[in-house]
């Protein structure tokens, strides 16, 4: 393909206007619209062109000839003809218009309203070429018709040209902004949608944390105990009677902390503040540990904490949480292990917590208690937002190890 074919290639192919969507519902909508537009846009380049080659016709020194009007008028009514496809093909079309325009007026209005369109559906620079193309091909017609000089043609119809090119330019700028506006629209809204699933998924996974953070601890102490009285039913009543006291009293905790944390998950839900229960601090890791000892854990539980009383609040509960879920996990997976913990830190050197299982557990021993699996990974993301480090799994001696590295900001 030489040069020249593949130039008119590219200026010839298909336009796609900015209001075109490849969806058939939208094009059967605009499709009537369209042609009643072709239609009208038709009949005004005819009325217009029957204009233009009046003067030329009545009143004029030197008429045309039968043949020059012949010519003239079947110029005319192939570029008004040619109009029809101004959108699919519009330089192509602004050409043959120019064209048909060196040997007939009737076709001028024609050029000029395909100029027009060409400069709505194509860029500046074809734009640009074919408006100055016009300049030759008004001195072409001067020189063919006996009626019109040069320079009043020029001086005329130019003018016209430069003003239809304006306007063309106007419509495509304003269809570019509001395709513009309506792409930044669909995205801000695609955008939102996005930031709220986001947040539905965060929150979602902040409930599953802290339901399981709260739950999980308590119905694990009371499954045991319970099956301490199902496999135990010969126990002394004053037995009994402390094992279902245990059991209320850990009901009633589970309870509480229960309401608790859906007092904070609901805290900005209404103008009222929602009184909730004390969060757990590191404090209180003395009870959680004499409440699995009394559940029939064995822990050999070490703390050495300076100055734990300006330890901030959410490094305590993560703290908390941590040896929550890893003494649950003991009872659940290694019931009858042993259980070595110790946490130390300072303020500037992070807090360190250390859970270990010390007794390899029986091949036999099985668990009734039902696991998730998500325990751990609820852990590692909360260290992880808490700017930490946790590391869960067997060691080089076999015990299994839960350790985390917290940060203590001084």
């Amino acid at each position: 393909m030489s040069r020249v074919q593949q130039a008119w290639a590219a200026l010839a192919r298909p336009a796609v206007a900015f209001d075109d969507l490849p969806a058939p519902d939208v094009a059967r909508r605009h499709a009537g619209r369209e042609r009643a537009v072709d239609g009208l846009v038709f009949l005004l380049a005819v009325v217009l062109g029957a204009l233009f080659i009046s003067p030329q016709l009545h009143d004029n020194p030197d008429p045309l000839s039968a043949i020059e009007v012949a010519v003239d008028v079947g110029a005319g009514v192939l570029a008004c003809s040619a109009l029809w496809w101004r959108r699919r093909w519009p330089v192509a079309v602004a050409l043959v218009c120019l064209l048909l325009g060196t040997v007939s007026s009737s076709a001028t209005p024609a050029g000029l309203l395909a100029l027009s369109s060409l400069a709505v559906h194509r860029p500046a620079r074809p734009t640009v070429v074919v408006t100055l193309l016009w300049l030759p091909s008004l001195l072409v017609y001067a020189f063919y018709s006996p009626s019109t000089g040069p320079i009043s043609v020029v001086l005329f119809v130019m003018p016209l040209a430069f003003a239809a090119t304006g306007w063309g330019m106007f419509i495509r700028a304003r269809r570019q902004l509001l395709l513009s506006l309506r792409e930044r629209a669909l995205r801000a809204e695609a955008d939102k949608e996005l930031r709220d699933e986001q947040a539905r998924v965060a929150e979602r996974t902040r409930i599953a944390r802290e339901m399981h953070d709260v739950l999980a601890h308590r119905i694990s102490l009371l499954a045991l105990h319970a099956g301490a009285l199902e496999v135990r039913p010969d126990l002394p009543p004053q037995q009994v009677q402390e094992t279902a006291a245990l059991l209320r009293s850990t009901a009633r905790q589970a309870l509480e902390e229960l309401r608790s944390v859906i007092g904070v998950l609901r805290e900005d839900a209404g103008p009222q503040p929602v009184v909730v229960a004390p969060q757990p601090t590191l404090s209180d890791l003395g009870r959680l540990v004499e409440e699995a000892r009394a559940a029939g854990t064995v822990i050999d539980f070490e703390m050495h904490v300076e100055h734990s009383d300006e330890l901030p609040a959410p490094l305590g509960r993560d703290a908390y949480r941590i040896v929550q879920e890893a003494l649950t996990n003991v009872r659940k997976h290694a019931p009858g292990a042993t259980v070595k913990l110790r946490v130390d830190g300072a303020a500037g050197h992070g807090l360190h917590v250390v859970v270990r299982n010390r007794e390899a557990v029986p091949a036999t021993a099985v668990s009734t208690l039902p696991g998730a699996g998500a325990g751990l990974l609820g852990l590692r993301e909360r260290v992880e937002l808490a700017g930490g480090t946790l590391a869960a799994g067997p060691d080089d001696v076999g015990d299994f190890v839960v350790e985390a590295a917290l940060t203590w900001p001084t």
